[in-house]
This record gives C-alpha cells, structure tokens and sequence, in this order.
C-alpha cells in the first residue's frame, strides 16, 4: 500500500453528534442507554440504540436536494462535513477532486418499509417521492450533489467488513491519481425490521444507527494508515474462525502503547496473545454493522491524533462475509 494519511473524521452516534461525543462514550466505557422500539404484531418491543436528536437543526438541510431526505443520509453528510471540514471549499469550487465511498449493509430501511407498507396496504397511497430514497446508494449521491462534486463516487453494500475495504479501495484511487482526497463513509440507520433481523441471529447485540468517516489523502499528516490486512471470506471449507485466525496472522504482536479494538465477534480467542490495551466499542455504543467499523476507526485517528498511543488495530469478523483488520498509526 502506498503511503496514504488520515486528514480528518466525523462521527454521529447513539453518543451523539460529531466525534467529541464519540470520544467521551469511548473514555466512560459505559453501556449507553438502550431505547424501546415497537414491532408490529408484538407486544413486547425491540430494543435499539437511536441516534439522539442534534443540538439544532443541521444548516445543511436546507438545501433543495435535501429536504425529504431520511435519518441515514442526514448522518452521512453530517459525518463527512466534519470530516472534510477546511477542505469543503476547495471540494466545492473544484479545486480538490474528492472521492466519495458509502458502505452499508441493510441500507434506507425506513423508506423502503414504508413505500412497501404503503404499497400493500393501498397501492394508490404509495408516494413516489419516497422510493428514491430506498435505493442503497442514495446517501451518496446526495453527498456529491451537495458538494458539487462529479468525481468518482461507489456504494459499497456488504457487512461489517466492507468499510475497511472501502479503505484500501481508496488507498488504491488515491495511489493512482484518481482523486485528491477520499471520503469513506459507513452508515446505518435504525428501524424495527433490522433489529428484528439481528435478534434472530446475534439475540445478545442491540442494533444501532448513526455513521462515521474517515477522509484519506495522500498528503502527510500525523496519523497513516498503515495496512488493510487481505479480506478473508467465509465458505463451506472456511469458519468464522478459521478466516480470523487468517486475518490474525497478517498483524504483528502488539506493544504494550498500542490498542485493539476488537468487534467481540469470533475473532476474540485469535488476540488471546495480544499485550496491549483491547476496547470493545459495540457493548458501548450498540451493533451498526459498516457504521460500528467505521466508529472504531474514526476513535482510532483520534487516540492517535491526542498522542495516547503509537498505534492502533482494528479486526473485525463480519456478520456474513469476511474477517478483515486494519492498522493505523503515528506518521
């Protein structure tokens, strides 16, 4: 990989919005509080971990583009505001061509469970001017139409580990000249029907919504991104656990200044051997599938922004489809 430097992160969170809040949640280690969610059909109701409302209404909503947008797009163009934050001008007048990636897993949920509801229930009341937001890679055209941007622009559906694929796809745009910066982004946002799929498979994990970024140039600053190990892929003759003991083995062996953030998934026995320090961030801030990746990610430039440590690993074992790390560090 050639070399490839962080310039900036953006996060919206069950903590709450931009990266500061996210960075305190991180330090207390405590649970965040979990709210209830009501499934149609069910007494009972779901349990979820919500992105708290904005101190105010975002300025950037008042944009024409923007106006019937829903929660998933809202908290990506929040996360890459502040991540692209003095380079936003240069974006928009055409001086620095941007990238963008979104990676998600279960996409615009809300609006497509309404259009669909609508559509079953009265096929006459169905708005179209909801289904384009159903699409997976509304987000980010909504973020390039904002910034007046027509670079290079992909949506990346898959699990967990697709946002650390975003990122060596970057570094790939990046080492060829494609782009000037790149965005990454992870995003997901809440509704009955995701945390519904979630129980039936993780029943420990509460589902969450929200979004992080991260924005990669190649001009040095003081933390690089270091390696994205290979994507290991699960099959009938490879286990959750076989594929991360894989990932494992392309780390070296910590130091006692280094971190872990580990996703508490399969891949927990693999860093039995680790001797530096070890967070989970999903008993804290919830299980976002893309946008839990890319918290740890954006928690892992600022640890490495406030000097705290040298380095930073983060392993993830994907929900259904690969085991994958990434190491950051001090330029």
């Amino acid at each position: 990989m050639s070399r490839v430097f962080l310039h900036g992160a953006g996060s919206v969170s069950p903590a709450g919005w931009g990266v500061p809040a996210l960075r305190q949640v991180v330090a207390d280690g405590q649970p965040l509080p979990v709210q209830a969610i009501a499934r149609p059909g069910w007494e009972n109701p779901l349990k979820v971990r919500s992105v708290p409302p904005p101190p105010e209404r975002p300025a950037f909503l008042a944009h024409p583009r923007l106006r019937r947008v829903g929660a998933m797009t809202q908290h990506c163009i929040a996360t890459a505001l502040e991540a692209l934050s003095g380079d936003i001008p240069d974006i928009q007048a055409g001086k620095t061509r941007l990238g963008i990636i979104v990676c998600m897993m279960a996409g615009g949920v809300t609006y497509s469970r309404r259009f669909f509801e609508d559509v079953l229930c009265d096929p006459a009341t169905a708005s179209p001017l909801l289904f384009p937001e159903t699409v997976f890679n509304a987000p980010a055209s909504h973020l390039a139409a904002f910034l007046g941007t027509t670079m290079i622009n992909y949506t990346l559906v898959g699990d967990d580990g697709t946002f650390l694929q975003a990122l060596a796809l970057a570094a790939d745009w990046l080492a060829d000249d494609r782009v000037d910066g790149c965005v990454v982004l992870g995003t997901e946002e809440v509704d009955w029907i995701v945390a519904d799929a979630l129980r039936l498979f993780q029943r420990d994990n509460i589902y969450a919504g929200g979004a992080g970024a991260v924005y990669l140039k190649k001009t040095a600053s003081p933390v690089e991104l270091a390696m994205v190990t290979d994507a290991f892929l699960y099959t009938q003759g490879q286990s959750y656990q076989s594929a991360a003991r894989q990932m494992r083995a392309q780390f070296r062996e910590g130091g006692e200044n280094e971190l872990l953030f580990d996703s508490q998934s399969s891949e927990h026995t693999v860093w039995d051997h680790w001797y530096g320090q070890r967070l989970f961030l999903k008993p804290i801030l919830g299980d976002a599938f893309a946008a839990a990746t890319a918290w740890q990610c954006v928690a892992a430039h600022a640890a490495l922004l406030a000097n705290e440590v040298k380095a930073v690993n983060v392993s993830i074992v994907g929900a259904n489809q690969q085991a994958i790390g990434a190491r950051f560090c001090r330029a």
